[in-house]
């Protein structure tokens, strides 16, 4: 039977779920609520919630059909009651309430907002791991498995059959032989294991904002693939021209003056899997944002070969977010649809694992993510 906190909690999730989900694409473009991040939840502010309900009167002879009085007479206290000036800044303002949502029922939220499908897995090949299962009770093992109960149950059997019970005063020993220890079994548990290889332009025509917008949505892509695999891994490379993997925070963080050699990404890239992520075992994500400069028109070339002949042949997504800026050209992003199938990249040669999207405001960020997750790869 279901309490009546119980009740009303759930009431209260589902009307956040249905706030979230009216204003998921404010949220998404606020960088604040991932500051707000926990290891597996987020705290998302919002207006005062209150769940409605009945509140019972004394009617005190002015209810409905009761008393004397007239329509648009106060129901209760003194005629005029609360009318008049006050003084401003001492009433109380609007108020806020930080609502903790998890990473899981976020994807969900995002998932049934932009219509993304679930992710099957490619490939039949899946990492293992192992998982301990208690299946029963021996004779010896660990004190920290003993199982107390079984092993009290079996030293008063012992001492009853022995008449050494005494009801009255029931004092209960355990002998050696009396001890129980918990069993386990080791099985073997398939595992879905997925690596995201973020790039990203470092050079100095991305600026604070574009690295931004790259922050926000790389979040949010995290969160949805997350809620798909059991085990994720993310690497992160930085180019201008020449190409480092790093750390997440330094991702974000670096700023070079240097000019732009996007192959130089790629081949790292390329390495990275080859050294790393067999693809028979792993489900392999690649995103790169850039503003879309590149060093020269032949290093553009080197970079669609990368592609058609290593990249995608072994990812099952690679993702090109190109982000406006003031001091790019825009011109890559012409050159990978050109090669791949024209205005729409989805189309291409390699069945839809490259995908494009342009970015040009927080704005977009929403529709850049289903661009990039909506083939459910």
């Amino acid at each position: 039977m279901i309490s009546r906190i119980d009740k009303d909690h759930r009431r209260f999730r589902e009307i956040v779920r249905g706030r979230i989900r009216q204003n998921l694409r404010r949220y998404v473009s606020r960088g604040d609520m991932i500051a707000r991040k926990g290891k597996e939840t987020v705290t998302i502010p919002m207006p005062q919630i209150d769940i409605p309900r009945f509140i019972h009167g004394d009617n005190r002879g002015q209810g409905v059909g009761q008393g004397e009085g007239e329509p648009g007479d106060p129901v209760d206290g003194e005629p005029g009651e609360g009318q008049g000036s006050g003084k401003a800044g001492e009433g109380e303002g609007d108020k806020a309430v930080e609502v903790e949502v998890t990473l899981d029922e976020l994807a969900q939220i995002m998932g049934e907002e932009l219509g993304l499908p679930r992710i099957e897995p490619k490939g039949s090949e899946n990492v293992e791991t192992v998982k301990d299962r208690y299946v029963g009770l021996r004779n010896t093992g660990p004190e920290s498995l003993r199982h107390f109960k079984a092993t009290f149950k079996r030293a008063l059997r012992r001492q009853i059959a022995l008449g050494n019970y005494n009801p009255d005063h029931p004092v209960i020993v355990p002998v050696r032989e009396d001890r129980r220890y918990r069993s386990w079994k080791t099985e073997p548990k398939p595992q879905s294991n997925a690596v995201i290889i973020y790039m990203m332009d470092v050079s100095g025509s991305m600026g604070d904002e574009q690295k931004e917008i790259v922050r926000i949505e790389s979040f949010w892509i995290d969160t949805w693939l997350r809620s798909q695999y059991k085990g994720l891994e993310s690497r992160y490379i930085i180019h201008d021209a020449t190409a480092r993997q790093v750390e997440r925070e330094v991702f974000f963080s670096t700023r070079e003056s240097g000019g732009t050699m996007i192959s130089s990404a790629y081949r790292l890239c390329n390495e990275l899997i080859e050294r790393e992520f067999p693809v028979a075992n792993w489900n392999i994500y690649a995103f790169h944002f850039s503003d879309g400069d590149n060093w020269s028109v032949d290093d553009t070339g080197t970079c669609i070969r990368l592609l058609r002949e290593q990249l995608l042949p072994v990812c099952n997504q690679f993702g090109y977010g190109q982000v406006e800026s003031p001091y790019g050209s825009g011109q890559f992003i012409k050159d990978l649809r050109q090669a791949f199938g024209g205005e729409k990249a989805a189309r291409s040669a390699k069945d839809g694992v490259l995908v494009t999207s342009e970015i040009k405001t927080k704005d977009d960020i929403m529709d850049s993510i289903r661009e990039f997750l909506k083939g459910g790869r």
